[in-house]
């Protein structure tokens, strides 16, 4: 099986998803990832039987009729995934110096509770969540415009779009919101596209907030659930799906009739040539076209390059604890963690990898996912994923050669764990004698296992000469050759899931809708994390018996051989 009708580089959410649409429409699809494991941002992995997901702490819009849940519904994977409900009251913790405010799910619930903390700001805070909505509907509108009438009532229909879509997020909540601690409070989910307020597109950040209005939402298993559940489909449907297929380049040929570039297959690391009548790249931009060669490609799309920007990059805790994080106050919602100081300076000056202090990191996001996800609660163990930006030149510049098998690496690592027990133990006091195991992913993990361009984590830089009509598109210059991911449409897992829907409708020349009819036999089944009452006989089941496996396992350690 050396030829087919596509392959898609990179198996990340936007890969599979392509894959799996063009499997289903007949299409030979082979799907390539450098990893041993498919899923790029969405795999999980396993430390000592603990279960960690890097890329996948929450997710919006899973309740029926919403945008997520009918695309796993059109996609013919609904009914292989369940999703727990975070805590509706406070699915996000907001701490922000000496002050503690929770986001609840639902935007007139989120409305009352800002209202009633910020009573002088009732005014500007409804007309700016009210905005926040217009706003989101309306980008979600223009995809879906086409025909004399919706071309006719464009500029009304997408009027508040319009009005806002060149202004930065820090000026339109500065018109609506004077409250220094409230701008805070509702910019904290910058953290999830990592621009500060001073350079995020006001439009991206409205369809960020309008994604989880409802709340956010886990997958039971982690990201690697909905991995499994498209490989799954994608297999069923004759697609193949190879690991540790290393790309090395992309075959360019001339065409006969017109000499313009095409892509006809790819060169593996290991000298492997696989042939196609098109290829899909699941990666970012600069890692793609390093694979066509600069020779194969025009000044101008050199120069995009050139001046191309990539989102932030991250420090990554993994960590498993021997103690009830419940009782010790955590719940399944995240924690945002920053000091109560000018938002802007916090990514002006990402240095934090300095660790020769004994101080812990500033700003942090914190992400139990054994809270998140019940099922993978074993009695006695939880997990917990930490993260926090930081600058990647600065980082680089801390390690000699950036060997990551050196002893000043593993040390330098090694010392910025230390500083995140600072932070754990300023959180709950007495953790760090509960700490079973930590390890840290740092940029140069994300090049390694991801292939990231600087080990960014959201693809380009989502700043407003890098999106809509300045972002890179799903076709590209090169004949046969078109991309798709988080650099492309959107990031996230959502995001990056409908640049792959369309890449695919693209190639199969029909409309994303028609990729993703609805299915009323597929269904998400949703539970709630914190409250037990509902769960089915088989949850409850599955709970017990993980519970009594790992009791089973402890006292057999604890007998003498």
């Amino acid at each position: 099986m050396n030829e087919f009708d596509t392959i898609i580089i990179g198996s990340g959410a936007g890969g599979l998803t392509a894959a799996l649409c063009l499997a289903r429409a007949g299409q030979k699809v082979a799907v390539l990832e450098q990893h041993s494991v498919p899923g790029g941002w969405c795999h999980s992995f396993y430390i000592d039987g603990h279960r960690f997901s890097p890329g996948v702490h929450y997710i919006g819009l899973m309740d029926k009729g919403s945008s997520t849940s009918k695309l796993y519904e059109g996609l013919g994977i609904a009914n292989d995934l369940v999703f727990f409900r975070m805590n509706p009251k406070a699915y996000e913790h907001c701490w922000i110096g000496d002050n503690h405010i929770d986001l609840p799910a639902n935007s007139d619930k989120l409305f009352e509770t800002l209202a009633k903390k910020f009573p002088k700001e009732k005014k500007g805070l409804r007309k700016y969540l009210d905005l926040i909505e217009n706003v989101s509907e309306q980008l979600y509108l223009i995809p879906k415009m086409n025909g004399f009438w919706d071309n006719i009532t464009i500029p009304y229909r997408t009027r508040h779009l319009g009005k806002y879509a060149l202004f930065s997020l820090k000026k339109v909540i500065g018109w609506h919101i004077k409250d220094p601690l409230l701008q805070k409070v509702l910019n904290i989910q910058c953290g999830d596209h990592g621009l500060p307020p001073s350079k995020a597109s006001f439009p991206l950040h409205c369809a960020l907030m309008a994604h989880y209005f409802q709340g956010g939402f886990y997958p039971m298993g982690g990201g690697a659930a909905i991995v499994k559940a498209m490989t799954k489909t994608i297999k069923k449907n004759g697609g193949l799906i190879r690991t540790g297929a290393s790309v090395k380049r992309i075959l360019i040929e001339k065409q006969e009739k017109n000499q313009k570039s095409s892509a006809v297959g790819v060169e593996l690391e290991n000298g492997d040539i696989l042939r196609a009548k098109r290829i899909i790249s699941n990666t970012d931009p600069t890692t793609t076209f390093k694979m066509v060669g600069t020779e194969n490609i025009s000044k101008k799309l050199q120069e995009k390059l050139h001046n191309t920007r990539y989102s932030v990059t991250s420090l990554m805790f993994f960590i498993t604890v021997d103690m009830d994080v419940r009782q010790a106050g955590l719940d399944s919602g995240n924690i945002w963690i920053m000091p109560d100081c000018e938002m802007n300076d916090l990514h002006e000056d990402l240095t934090e990898c300095d660790s020769s202090n004994n101080e812990g990191f500033g700003s942090l996001f914190i992400s139990c996912s054994t809270l998140k996800d019940p099922s993978s609660y074993n009695g006695r163990h939880h997990t917990l994923e930490i993260v926090t930006f930081i600058d990647y030149d600065t980082f680089i510049s801390k390690i000699k050669n950036g060997d990551q098998n050196s002893e000043e690496y593993l040390k330098f690592k090694g010392r910025l764990c230390d500083k995140i027990v600072v932070n754990l133990e300023n959180i709950i006091p007495g953790l760090k004698n509960h700490i079973v195991q930590i390890q840290l992913g740092t940029p140069l993990t994300n090049e390694h296992y991801i292939k990231s361009t600087k080990g960014n984590v959201y693809g380009t830089e989502k700043g407003f000469y890098q999106t809509g009509p300045f972002s890179f598109n799903a076709k590209t210059e090169i004949e046969n050759l078109y991309m798709c991911g988080a650099s492309i449409m959107a990031h996230g897992i959502a995001g990056a899931s409908y640049s792959g829907l369309k890449t695919a409708a693209l190639i199969l020349n029909c409309k994303e809708e028609d990729l993703i009819k609805t299915d009323d036999t597929q269904n998400v089944r949703i539970y709630e994390a914190e409250d037990n009452t509902n769960w089915p006989t088989w949850l409850i089941q599955k709970m017990d018996t993980k519970k009594s496996f790992f009791k089973v396992k402890i006292n057999s350690s604890l007998k003498p051989a």
